[in-house]
């Protein structure tokens, strides 16, 4: 497990945690990631971020008044693609399911 400080990033943090876990964690290893919250929309937005990338999200907590922490388990090449594969056909169907609702109204 590696501790990783992006808090120095504010909320431009996203791109720089996944290099890290994509590169400094092997797979089935885990990362702590410390940011500063700000909004708090940073929160949502760190766990759609490695959701997207197809990595699990283990927790999510609250640090102290103004930081967050998220612990990430980088996943195996071939699980990362069937995660970004399923959110892809979920977003699909979200999308879809919407229209047909637009189109019951109208």
């Amino acid at each position: 497990m590696k501790r990783y400080d992006l808090r120095h990033l504010k909320d431009d943090f996203y791109n720089r945690m996944i290099e890290l876990i994509d590169k400094g964690l092997n797979v089935g290893e885990a990362g702590i990631f410390l940011f500063e919250v700000g909004d708090f929309s940073s929160i949502q937005k760190s766990a759609d971020v490695v959701k997207a990338n197809g990595h699990e999200l283990m927790n999510s907590l609250k640090f102290n008044e103004v930081d967050w922490t998220i612990v990430v388990k980088k996943a195996a090449p071939q699980a990362q693609k069937e995660r970004q594969e399923s959110m892809k056909a979920a977003e699909e169907n979200v999308e879809q399911t919407a229209q047909e609702t637009q189109e019951k109204v109208e």
